[in-house]
């Protein structure tokens, strides 16, 4: 192999950089959803011909995890049947997807007549077909009641865009045109990161960058092995809860165990039987949770590769279980439900072997796809997942408060609600109040992010809201000693207001009719706190009730502060109320 000096390895490295940039960029200006243009649900990532993930973005992590065994998988069921032109479209979490509402593009990047690279994208489409309008059914008992499942097909073959199969797909998604629009969005980013990637080999030449990308992949490992060379020896687990859905399951546990020896790690999945509700989680799904729950311990610099993951090997449990779903479970909120309690339990693991790197955990997703018909362009369909609806708040450190609307923790700040205005330009729709939520943030020394408020009222139609995910009966897990004494403000939940003023309060899934007039609201929890609330110094926690974070209620009965009715700090008070404890 050859050497690199380091000049060029800072060249290379940053080429790569640029183009995977370049093809998150085209994807925001180019997208025709919301889902694209305003919340960035996408990912994009580069790999070798191997193939193994040279690169990936700072996107979304429950679509990089799964791209590592899903690139494998699309690459074999092809083999030698590859060519220049050639674009493959996948979303079948038995081809290692995530679920099938995810859909990922595929392009090989040849250079010389030799395979070098591909360049992959995937993107969260509004709508997936099947009987409920953005792929979120709740009643479903088996996958073929979600949506349209895309084993590895190729939508340019050669070159030749392949229309007959395009249409195909296309007639069996609602709202066509956004559909259409996010996949030729797809087809350009990953044809802008083939030219990038190009012009690098034609700088440098082909044994020039695989062996500077072989360095990468090698910096990659050396940092993570270091890591776990620090961490004690031994055996460690984390069970995390998932609540009950209300479909009679109860509530489930999520087990992992984690074995260290030397600098290499083994993380193994306990779950219970798979479920017929549509919180099953495939193989490939499943392995973003468990890379997430070890990055939010190992907390490492860039490079960001497959490297990474030398030392690591993962048993997701026998198939047929909740983390390794066989078919035909349907699984369409598997990338928040159970996606975001397995990554828990991996974190709470880790913490057991090096409770010194432990974070909080952030809000899990609880979130509304809507549709409907829309009045002002002659009842032309729409759907969309609303995306600003699932924003929670981020988890605490040992050194910082967690950030405030930032998560939930299957996105882990990659996420964004973009401009309320323009949601309501785009859809019939009137937001009446999207906010932070008073008294949302976990309990802590550092304190969780708070959670959002969202409020929509839908005009002159009647919508359908499908809500899913969860954070509605358990707060989000803490930290370090963290506890919350006023727990319900700190949960999710979904209201549906009536047109006289009354309100029907939902603490799990359900698909709604919210009327003109009427309004449907989705709270979201806030992220853990870390370590014991009632050493928060009190200044703070009066800084907090003076911005709306916390409640004078909430000061005295989480953090053991007295707050007076100026909103400032009673010290005798909070000196006496604290001495109780």
């Amino acid at each position: 192999m050859t050497t690199v000096d380091p000049i060029t390895l800072a060249v290379v490295r940053g080429a790569l950089e640029t183009a995977q940039r370049e093809m998150t960029l085209t994807l925001e200006k180019t997208g025709r959803s919301s889902v694209f243009n305003l919340a960035h649900d996408y990912s994009n990532a580069l790999f070798d011909a191997v193939p193994e993930m040279i690169l990936q973005g700072q996107d979304i992590p429950i679509h990089l995890g799964s791209l590592i065994p899903a690139m494998k998988a699309v690459a074999g069921f092809y083999g030698e049947d590859i060519a220049p032109g050639d674009v493959v479209y996948h979303n079948d979490p038995a081809y290692k997807g995530s679920h099938i509402i995810d859909c990922c593009m595929y392009k090989p990047v040849f250079f010389e007549g030799e395979l070098v690279f591909w360049t992959v994208c995937k993107g969260h489409l509004t709508d997936i077909g099947g009987p409920v309008p953005a792929g979120y059914n709740p009643d479903a008992k088996e996958i073929y009641a979600e949506g349209l499942r895309i084993p590895p097909v190729k939508l340019w073959e050669k070159g030749r865009r392949r229309e007959d199969v395009i249409n195909l797909l296309l007639t069996n998604m609602r709202a066509r045109e956004h559909q259409e629009g996010d996949l030729n969005a797809q087809y350009g980013a990953c044809g802008v990161g083939e030219r990038h990637l190009l012009r690098l080999l034609e700088r440098y030449g082909v044994d020039t960058v695989k062996a500077a990308i072989a360095e990468l992949k090698a910096m990659a490992d050396r940092q993570m092995r270091s890591l776990i060379a620090e961490v004690a020896d031994g055996e460690y687990s984390g069970t995390a809860v998932l609540e009950d859905s209300g479909h009679g399951l109860g509530d489930l546990e999520i087990t992992a165990h984690v074995k260290i020896e030397g600098d290499e790690v083994a993380i193994r999945i306990d779950s219970p039987p798979q479920v017929p509700y549509f919180i099953n989680s495939y193989e490939g799904n499943s392995m973003s949770g468990v890379l997430l729950g070890l990055m939010m311990f190992a907390q490492l610099p860039p490079p960001y590769n497959e490297g990474l993951y030398r030392c690591l090997s993962v048993d997701m449990g026998p198939p047929g279980t909740l983390c390794n779903a066989s078919e035909p479970a349907p699984h369409a909120n598997c990338t928040t439900t159970p996606m975001e309690t397995l990554t828990d339990a991996v974190r709470l693991a880790f913490e057991q072997a090096a409770p010194e790197r432990v974070s909080a955990s952030w809000g899990h997703a609880s979130g509304i796809n809507i549709a409907g018909f829309d009045p002002r362009h002659g009842n032309e369909q729409y759907v969309t997942m609303v995306l600003a609806s699932i924003i929670s708040g981020a988890g605490a450190t040992r050194t910082m408060d967690g950030w405030h609307s930032r998560g939930p923790l299957c996105c882990f700040g990659a996420l964004m609600s973009g401009d309320i205005e323009l949601l309501e330009t785009s859809y019939p729709i009137l937001i009446h109040r999207y906010g932070l939520v008073t008294d949302s943030c976990g309990a802590g020394e550092r304190r969780g992010g708070s959670g959002t408020w969202l409020e929509i009222e839908p005009l002159d139609h009647a919508m359908t809201a499908v809500a899913f995910g969860e954070g509605r009966q358990y707060a989000t897990a803490g930290a370090g000693g963290a506890r919350n004494a006023l727990v319900e403000p700190k949960l999710g939940r979904l209201v549906h207001r009536h047109r006289d003023g009354s309100e029907t309060v939902y603490d799990r899934n359900a698909l709604l009719t919210i009327e003109p007039g009427e309004r449907v609201i989705n709270v979201n929890p806030g992220g853990g706190g870390f370590g014991d609330p009632w050493t928060r110094p009190p200044q703070e926690v009066a800084g907090d009730v003076r911005d709306g974070l916390v409640s004078r209620v909430g000061a005295r009965q989480d953090y053991g502060v007295v707050v007076d009715d100026q909103l400032h700090l009673d010290e005798s008070a909070t000196r006496q109320l604290r001495q109780t404890r």
